[in-house]
């Protein structure tokens, strides 16, 4: 439980979706829709609806990133931008399998040098200090499992999917989820504390603007 005394807290971040059309994440979530057939798939920055496919069902840490750009309001560029950006860097490295990362050391490093916010990579972050960082102007990249979106009661590991922390309540952590649901769990999603103790890997980033720090 966290304390009686943490008080409300919410940033007003812009939400951004892991997808070119956050209303189309039910559908493409359940199989009933490839993200190929996505008609706003150029604006992802991909060359192809192929592309973007690829890429699109792993880019929430890009995501969570364009969120934290959009508040601190610093240039944006396109998911697969930062993506490539990111490759570079060694915070992002494909394989035969598929893509490793996001890895959190050269993330955060990139971060800095790239955008000159305040990074910080996490490998151990006790939730209990969710609520301080936020306090002090902060916004989280949280590792959680997948099933936060929906609340499952018993979700089969913890970690595996980035959401961004940008507030909290005595009672909730509140984040905007890349993979969430629409009017549900995609943008100002109030998280149980008990809740984010089921999917909660203990690692994250922290981001922050050294100009109000």
């Amino acid at each position: 439980m966290t304390s009686h005394r943490t008080r409300a807290l919410v940033h007003p971040v812009p939400y951004r979706s892991q997808w070119a059309s956050p209303e189309l994440v039910p559908a493409l979530l359940a199989g009933t829709m490839s993200a190929t057939e996505d008609p706003r798939w150029p604006d992802y920055g991909a060359k192809s609806p192929e592309e973007y496919e690829w890429w699109s069902w792993r880019l929430c840490g890009m995501a969570c990133l364009r969120m934290a750009l959009d508040f601190w309001e610093l240039p944006t560029p396109t998911a697969m931008d930062l993506a490539a950006e990111c490759v570079e860097a060694g915070a992002y490295v494909r394989h035969a399998d598929g893509l490793h990362g996001l890895i959190y050391a050269p993330f955060a490093a990139y971060v800095e040098r790239r955008w000159g916010l305040l990074a910080e990579s996490r490998p151990e972050l006790p939730r209990e200090e969710i609520p301080a960082l936020i306090g002090t102007g902060r916004l989280v990249l949280l590792s959680v499992h997948p099933s936060i979106r929906d609340a499952d009661a018993a979700p089969p590991q913890r970690g595996g999917h980035l959401v961004l922390a940008v507030g909290v309540t005595p009672d909730h952590v509140v984040v905007h989820n890349p993979s969430g649901l629409p009017d549900h769990s995609q943008e100002f999603a109030h998280v149980t504390w008990d809740t984010l103790d089921r999917v909660y890997a203990g690692r994250g980033v922290v981001l922050g603007n050294p100009i109000t720090a």
